[in-house]
């Protein structure tokens, strides 16, 4: 098993490369390029015609809940779906004044994606302070979560606890 402890000082790879950031310094210069939104402003937003995107994965948006109304685009194929100019690009991706609102789970990662919206040229992509949590408790529309295993239940539940009595 792979020890994921911080190398003790003097071992080989405990000093950090030069140029090399730590993800706060990296977070920390996503989002000064960022116009974050509140999840109040991002719900306003979305109402004027902004995009939402949740970024999160399907599990974590079955477990979780979603946005009315949000694309769901994982964060592995974002930049591919929003690039104007790529042959991957969502239809609504056509333009760079696209305001698209990113968000995740807690808003950490959604900054890092709306920076690199911001990277291809799209400069009104940013994201929600504190992501799908802070929207979902103010109370603001969504729906979910979902039971992932719905799918997989043959008779109703009533039906199948009468069955054994």
């Amino acid at each position: 098993m792979t020890n994921l402890r911080r190398p003790a000082a003097g071992c080989p790879g405990a000093q950090a490369p030069a140029g090399s950031r730590s993800i706060e310094e990296i977070l920390a210069a996503a989002r000064v390029r960022l116009r974050r939104l509140e999840p109040e402003a991002a719900h306003l937003a979305a109402r004027a015609g902004a995009v939402l995107v949740d970024i999160r994965p399907a599990a974590q948006r079955a477990a979780t809940g979603t946005i009315p109304g949000a694309l769901a685009v994982e964060r592995n194929v974002l930049e591919w779906r929003f690039d104007p100019r790529g042959s991957a690009r969502l239809p609504i991706a056509d333009r760079y004044d696209l305001p698209v609102v990113v968000f995740c789970q807690e808003g950490y990662t959604s900054s890092l994606a709306a920076a690199a919206l911001l990277d291809l040229g799209l400069h009104r992509a940013t994201d929600i302070v504190g992501g799908f949590v802070a929207w979902y408790a103010l109370g603001l529309p969504a729906f979910g979560p979902t039971d992932v295993y719905a799918h997989l239940d043959t008779a109703p539940r009533a039906t199948a606890r009468w069955a054994y009595t």
